[in-house]
């Protein structure tokens, strides 16, 4: 059998469904297509449009291979890396409030157990899982993992040092159920932040590289979910553990480290300084605008920029405001208030005018002045700001009838003043990343 040929045909990107589907009618053979000839590159990828061939010559941020490599051998920044947390019952499994968290995971493992019971005690030769469990979506979702369990007979007791803190979407924190039942598939999130102690020390930065959206970068503190950026999410931690805790260990691999020293001639490199670096470079828009097709596809590959110390620093500063949000400096709103209405911090759902000039907080409440610097700051296809607009409101999931809601009775101006610090984190990232270094990197 000869080399196959790959033979290619496009029609405009923007069209819609329909005008593809009366293209492909009004063709009365495939030889009236205009076709074209296409070699697959060494990867297999064979849409090659945009692709720039230097990717790869830099650094990878991490590989299978150096997963499983020990020592020098592991040739990546970062030995380990994971998807951010799958609940497969996000619904379940977060929440705003931590009482409500619980009492949805306790309802949630009594039906469970039950099930657990009669699996044991009241199935029929030839019963399948499948057939066997209650589907009622009000009391239980099910997974493969837990069926799983379920089939091996696993019960679950409910212990409140496995609710956890977790980045749920940009600058949206919630609290989240981590367990090794109940989460679908953790990851190694185990390994990166096993207590809550390692939130005071660990970091990771979290990534998405997906076709449908643009490539984005956040660090955090805490478990991220899968879908953190809006799509799923893989994660490089500054350190791994024990899942008891203990064994900490740098995840920066002793091969980066001497690749960046011997190439900046500088021995006092060290390995926050390159995870510092790391992250401000996957800011730098020459480097995200360049290699936006090669990062829809794979990992980053992190070039030499001609600067290191000035991106580390950057870096820094960048991984300090996106962390530690909720401590930065609120942005000065002007508040345009309903004399006709009480006093109100309640949110049900925001809404930003077309100008993008002002929130409309709640009936009571309007924020007016937002800078338009605000958007430039953006994580996937929404700005950060337009991530807090769209997750900080009440919500309740039509199948199990759970509401979620950001509201803080112990805190009631929370989300006000969460609004006007993530703009200020934002324009302060717009600062940062314009004030970057050039990359040394073509400029076509």
């Amino acid at each position: 059998m000869g080399k196959a040929k790959i033979y290619y045909a496009r029609v405009d990107e923007f069209w819609t469904k329909e005008q593809k589907l009366q293209h492909l009618e009004s063709i009365d053979s495939f030889k009236d297509i205009k076709w074209e000839s296409i070699e697959p590159d060494a990867k297999y990828n064979w849409l090659l449009e945009g692709l720039h061939s230097e990717y790869e010559d830099f650094i990878p941020l991490g590989t299978k291979e150096a997963k499983s490599t020990d020592g020098m051998a592991a040739y990546a920044i970062f030995k380990l890396y994971s998807r951010g947390a799958e609940t497969a019952r996000d619904e379940w499994a977060y929440n705003f409030n931590i009482q409500e968290l619980s009492k949805n995971i306790q309802s949630f493992i009594n039906f469970y157990n039950e099930q657990v019971y009669k699996w044991e005690n009241e199935r029929k030769e030839g019963d399948s899982v499948d057939s066997f469990v209650s589907y009622d979506e009000t009391k239980i979702k099910w997974s493969s993992r837990l069926k799983e369990c379920l089939e091996s007979e696993v019960k679950v007791d409910f212990s409140t040092g496995k609710i956890r803190q977790s980045i749920y979407r940009p600058y949206t924190r919630q609290s989240l159920y981590f367990d090794n039942v109940l989460t679908h598939r953790r990851g190694q999130f185990h390994l990166v932040f096993p207590t809550q102690k390692s939130e005071e020390e660990n970091q990771v930065i979290c990534i998405v590289t997906e076709a449908q959206v643009p490539f984005s970068a956040q660090a955090a503190n805490c478990i991220p979910c899968l879908h953190y950026g809006g799509r799923q999410t893989q994660c490089f931690p500054f350190y791994t553990y024990s899942e008891d805790g203990t064994n900490r260990q740098e995840n920066i691999t002793d091969w980066a480290l001497e690749k960046f020293q011997i190439h900046y001639q500088d021995p006092k490199i060290t390995k926050w300084d390159i995870f510092y670096y790391t992250y401000a470079l996957l800011h730098h828009p020459h480097y995200r605008d360049r290699y936006a097709a090669n990062l829809k596809r794979e990992l980053p590959r992190i070039p030499f920029a001609p600067e290191f110390h000035s991106f580390a620093i950057a870096g820094k500063h960048l991984t300090e405001i996106h962390i530690n949000y909720e401590q930065q400096p609120e942005y000065r709103l002007k508040h345009i208030e309903n004399k006709d209405l009480s006093i109100d911090w309640r949110v049900e759902k925001m809404r930003l005018s077309k100008d993008k000039t002002q929130i409309k907080y709640n009936d009571f409440l309007t924020l007016t002045g937002i800078p338009p610097e605000t958007f430039e700051y953006k994580l996937g296809n929404r700005s950060a700001l337009d991530w807090i607009i769209d997750q900080y409101q009440v919500s309740t999931d039509k199948r199990s009838g759970i509401t979620n809601d950001p509201n803080r009775l112990d805190d009631e101006e929370y989300i006000v003043r969460l609004i006007k610090q993530v703009i200020t984190v934002s324009l302060e990232t717009v600062k940062i990343v314009k004030g970057l270094p050039d990359l040394g990197l073509p400029k076509d």
